[in-house]
């Protein structure tokens, strides 16, 4: 898949439901998806100073490899004085200097400019980049269908309605501000998510020839300054955790809750890490688990050593629990949803998040086991060094990390749990 943002993939054509226009910023090329579901290739081309519009053949007859070779010959041709329309189909781009050689294509003078009254219709709206552009960042982000939609309900509110119809060479910085102003002070963060993905939206417009500009790189100097509290997730002191751990386990939530809840708590992992965690990533024979790096927030592989009590929840995990591979699914055999376990914690009177449980196995090894930094910061999957410092730490210090979190499984007295799991 390239990795060049504002053109299109094979991946990112083939998973495109449209209606709608997906450009490839390549010569001038998008593909068209209509209301029925054909999609049709179509160039928008300037031809001896007049702005045009050439079908390429549909897809997926016409792949889009074939689709830029034709676009990259007639835009070729239309620099040198050619039409396109005037010549054999389909003309590509190694037979250019043979017809121009042999004289077979109609030539004319070609315009400095090209002729700046035609209407130029082909330059897609805000709405139209959006789809575009989402398509693109789509197919690179880990949870890309709940990213996409949340990316489309932000705009749809608060950005479509302003600048939705508009011409993305036509928006203004002044549109920006105007749409972001209501919200600025009252919804910051809401309002800072907005301006960034429109931004992203019009890089790709910038990226895709349709303007030379971002509008909305500027907007922030002209709204109000927000003073920013720092924003801690709500924790608990250590010592108040066995408590709380014991509560959850004897809740009357489901098995596979209350195990992923008792697993986050003794590992200090990320919910989402715990809520995705499958068989095939613990080692049974070594008590490790090894979390891939597309499913981590630093983006590498981190390993988790796991305290006896972390593997007596996994030994009941495996033995009583279904689901496809997933070490806790929920009863239809799908990961539970993100809000499961902040849900259970708030209606059992726990005044901490399940993210907050990291911050307290932090102060905990700084405080009672006194562990040092870089092994406190390696359980819970921090980055730990700089480049500098990267190159010279090989080791993820396994086994210093091993005794650290069976002390934290000591501390918390749950290395067999068996009344609170049965």
């Amino acid at each position: 898949m390239s990795s060049n943002d504002g053109k299109l993939t094979d991946t990112i054509v083939h998973g495109i439901v449209g209606p709608g226009k997906f450009y490839d910023g390549t010569n001038g090329l998008y593909l068209r998806v209509a209301a029925t579901g054909a999609r049709q290739w179509v160039q928008r081309i300037a031809i001896r100073g007049k702005t045009r519009e050439l079908g390429l053949g549909g897809y997926p007859v016409v792949t889009l490899r074939e689709a830029r070779v034709q676009a990259l010959a007639n835009r070729r041709l239309a620099r040198a004085g050619g039409d396109p329309t005037e010549t054999p189909w389909p003309v590509q781009v190694a037979d250019l200097t043979e017809l121009l050689s042999r004289g077979q294509l109609k030539t004319a003078p070609v315009p400095d400019e090209p002729d700046t009254n035609v209407p130029d219709t082909n330059v897609p709206t805000f709405a139209q980049a959006a789809e575009t552009a989402i398509a693109l960042k789509s197919s690179r982000w880990k949870n890309g269908g709940k990213s996409a939609a949340q990316w489309h309900a932000s705009l749809r509110q608060y950005a479509f309605p302003t600048i939705g119809d508009v011409r993305v060479d036509k928006i203004t910085t002044q549109e920006i501000v105007d749409l972001l102003h209501p919200i600025w002070s009252s919804k910051h963060e809401t309002a800072s998510r907005v301006k960034q993905r429109i931004s992203v939206v019009m890089d790709w417009a910038k990226a895709s020839g349709f303007r030379a500009d971002n509008p909305a790189t500027i907007a922030d100097s002209l709204l109000p300054n927000i003073r920013r509290n720092a924003v801690h997730f709500p924790a608990l002191p250590y010592r108040n955790v066995r408590d709380a751990v014991q509560k959850v386990l004897r809740s009357n939530a489901s098995q596979s809750v209350r195990l992923a809840f008792g697993f986050l708590v003794l590992t200090a992992c990320r919910s989402g890490e715990i809520r995705g965690a499958t068989h095939h990533e613990i080692d049974w024979d070594q008590n490790i688990w090894t979390i891939p790096a597309a499913r981590t927030k630093t983006s590498r592989v981190h390993r988790v050593p796991l305290s006896d009590g972390a593997r007596y929840i996994l030994d009941v995990s495996r033995g009583g629990l279904p689901g496809k591979g997933l070490l806790f699914p929920m009863r239809t055999g799908r990961p539970m949803s993100d809000s499961t376990l902040s849900k259970l914690t708030r209606s059992l009177g726990i005044a901490s998040v399940p993210h907050g449980f990291r911050s307290s196995f932090r102060d905990w090894a700084a405080e009672e086991a006194q562990a040092p930094r870089e092994v406190a910061e390696i359980s819970l999957g921090h980055e730990t060094y700089s480049r500098v410092e990267a190159a010279y730490a090989r080791s993820d210090l396994l086994e210093r990390r091993r005794e650290l979190m069976q002390e934290w499984c000591d501390y918390l007295q749950l290395n067999r749990p068996d009344e609170a799991l049965r």
